[in-house]
């Protein structure tokens, strides 16, 4: 193992559900805090030209997305953590990034299917196009077809693959790193810290993909773009390179406090579960 630590024996199930429990607490949380600044990113990369942006119903869709996001965290986290675990035992430790790495990519995967038919319920409501979620899914699967559900499904892969992989990678190795300097566990602060350090720089970096991913899944029937060419090409002709990175700045300021308190709380639920688990009397056969 990279971390150089004793590990206990791979116990899928054990780490599937540590991993599910942990990821849905930190999904919501972090989606709770921070929806303000996710719906004015939103109304910003959404905006024509010089267009104003509407301050109005900043916690707008925020009920049904986390309907969404509770399941889609703890389906990342799940398949992550057992993935992570598996990989880290087959490869030699200087290819631990690789296993983070994929890690992340396998996890965004799996979690797709629930994540974008909420980003775009999602989004949809933050720009002013519907007022619940229920109304949302029945008009766009009426106007739209069940496809409508997962618009912008390439553009989000095309993000949010990168976007995974990148953070949970630099997070893992700034970790090890870390543990291998202090020569002890992180506590809880400098979890939070790592975690906004890898949250904000993946952030600032896959902004031109989460332009586009926007633009995509909120379009609707209008169908300005055909698909993720179609939309770079029309946004570099119509408003210039500088288009691509509208919404950077709460961008990264959402994605790095975020990845503070995921992080934060993903280590923490898993540390007390871990502290539960092992307070736990072992079961006797013969009883």
């Amino acid at each position: 193992m990279a971390s150089g630590a004793e590990e206990k024996p791979f116990n899928f199930l054990q780490i599937l559900c540590v991993g599910v429990i942990a990821g849905g607490t930190a999904g919501v949380v972090v989606e709770t805090a921070l929806y303000p600044i996710d719906t004015i990113k939103t109304r910003l990369q959404d905006a024509r030209g010089g267009s104003q942006i509407q301050w109005k119903g900043l916690y707008s869709g925020l009920a049904g997305n986390l309907a969404g996001v509770l399941p889609a965290s703890a389906v990342f986290v799940g398949i992550y953590e057992p993935t992570k675990r598996k990989l880290l035992e087959t490869f030699p430790d200087n290819l631990s990034a690789v296993a983070h790495f994929t890690a992340g990519a396998i996890g965004g995967i799996a979690a797709s299917l629930i994540r974008v038919p909420t980003e775009v319920v999602k989004q949809r409501m933050q720009t002013g196009q519907f007022r619940s979620a229920p109304d949302a899914v029945r008009l766009i699967v009426g106007k739209e077809g069940f496809k409508g559900l997962y618009a912008g499904y390439g553009s989000f892969l095309l993000r949010d693959l990168p976007f995974d992989a990148i953070q949970f990678c630099i997070y893992e190795q700034l970790r090890i790193g870390y543990k291998l300097v202090a020569k002890r566990e992180l506590n809880d602060p400098e979890n939070a810290l790592i975690g906004a350090f890898a949250g904000a720089i993946t952030g600032a970096i896959t902004t031109p993909l989460d332009v586009m991913k926007t633009r995509l899944m909120v379009q609707g029937s209008a169908n300005q773009y055909s698909g993720i060419v179609s939309c770079a090409q029309t946004i570099l002709r119509e408003e210039g390179p500088g288009a691509f990175l509208k919404g950077i700045e709460p961008r990264v300021l959402w994605i790095g406090i975020g990845g503070s308190i995921f992080f934060g709380v993903l280590e923490k639920t898993k540390s007390l579960l871990a502290e539960r688990r092992n307070r736990e009397p072992p079961i006797r056969k013969d009883e």
